[in-house]
């Protein structure tokens, strides 16, 4: 069964979250953006694990159902800790084989943290002793560092990551076989490290708004939907099962370039390296992005392809692509209404951005917006790359409506 599945993302119950991430909220937008399979998010968190318990229907093996939908039982964990004299901050996701696996991690994770306090709890603990006390607990629980590449929270980042899985993690590394890639770096990127050719590379949202689900996912095929098919996919890296992924532009992404914000400031490695690291404005030293995180790893030139890696397919939003269309804010009432119009007429926004043939979508669609479509798969976008925090500017270059009219 084909299954696209954003696991990574966030409840009410996490900072600077929409209160719309609920169950109705999140099995809602699913089915508008053509989802099949959620994370819960959040599950350390005791009253959104409660909500959950009480509202999710067993549906299969780890699996459950809200109206419809699948999720699977997952959190986002904050480890922060010290080693060679720098303070590391690096998050994990966690996927656990049902409520069970989730309440024996919760019952763990509250000896060394306040879990109450954010949906997304911070941790005074190492990656590894992360490890060791999550898979101690329910031992078909995995453990995915998130967003790998985020300057500030990740593995790799430049702020308080590493330089790989083994030195991040210890006698732990092992137990980890996938790697959550972020919104900044799409695959090509990763496939110029070949220390990253063990890992699965997956994408999710990590979303904190039900209209940001699905602005990256997991496309898998599997013989049953359960917890350890999927997990079985991931481990084997098997391009039968492991079907792809959808990705940002990478540029989109908040650090794809280096820079300094407060200065509006916003730099490619090379530019960084002719200013010595440092702020041109202010003479500070800059937030080091993705991409020249990469470069520093990277033992491949770019354009290098893996023989065993997946296939990947770059998109724009499609609340975006239609505000731009119609020149509207991407949330505004108007282009809100067209959104719902078209899913109703085409399914979900993954196929109208995927899969539905232009001459199709021309039979319900506006002009600009099916040309707006045919740019964002052909890769046809101006993008001013993001840093330091600021997402990039995406724009689908059109030529100026002259009719006011929508068709």
């Amino acid at each position: 069964m084909r299954l696209v599945a954003d696991l990574h993302l966030h409840s009410p119950f996490s900072r600077a979250t929409s209160a719309e991430m609920d169950l109705p909220g999140l099995a809602r937008w699913a089915r508008l953006k053509g989802l099949d399979l959620l994370g819960t998010g959040d599950f350390t968190h005791p009253q959104w694990f409660s909500k959950l318990g009480a509202e999710l229907l067993p549906a299969g093996e780890g699996v459950y159902a809200y109206r419809g939908v699948r999720f699977l039982y997952t959190a986002e964990v904050a480890a922060i800790w010290s080693s060679d004299g720098r303070v590391r901050r690096v998050h994990f996701l966690l996927l656990a084989p049902g409520a069970e696996g989730a309440a024996r991690i919760n019952r763990e994770l509250e000896k060394l943290g306040n879990l109450g306090a954010d949906g997304r709890p911070t941790l005074g603990i190492s990656g590894e002793r992360l490890l060791e006390v999550v898979l101690g607990a329910s031992p078909q629980a995995v453990v995915i560092p998130a967003h790998a590449w985020t300057p500030w929270y990740s593995i790799f980042g430049s702020q308080s990551g590493f330089d790989s899985v083994e030195e991040a993690l210890g006698n732990t590394a092992g137990h980890v076989f996938a790697l959550e890639t972020g919104l900044s770096s799409d695959p090509p990127m990763n496939w110029r490290v070949s220390a990253l050719d063990r890992y699965a590379l997956v994408s999710f949202s990590d979303a904190h708004s039900p209209t940001r689900l699905g602005r990256e996912a997991t496309v898998f095929d599997l013989p049953e939907v359960s917890y350890s098919a999927l997990v079985a996919a991931l481990r084997d890296r098997d391009p039968a099962r492991l079907l792809g992924t959808i990705e940002f532009f990478p540029e989109e992404g908040k650090y794809h370039y280096d820079g300094h914000r407060a200065c509006g400031v916003s730099l490619s490695p090379q530019e960084t390296a002719a200013h010595g690291g440092t702020c041109p404005k202010c003479g500070r030293p800059v937030t080091v992005g993705v991409l020249h995180r990469v470069e520093e790893l990277a033992d491949r030139p770019p354009g290098y392809r893996p023989p065993e890696a997946i296939p990947f397919r770059s998109l724009v939003p499609l609340l975006e692509v239609l505000g731009q269309a119609l020149g509207q804010g991407p949330e505004t009432k108007g282009v809100l209404s067209e959104y719902t119009r078209l899913v109703e007429r085409f399914g979900s926004e993954l196929r109208i951005l995927l899969d539905v043939p232009t001459e199709d979508l021309a039979r319900g669609a506006p002009a600009r917006v099916v040309e707006a479509v045919r740019k964002v798969r052909a890769g046809e976008l101006v993008i001013r790359p993001g840093y330091d925090g600021q997402y990039g500017e995406v724009r689908i270059p059109l030529e100026e409506a002259h009719e006011p009219t929508l068709f």
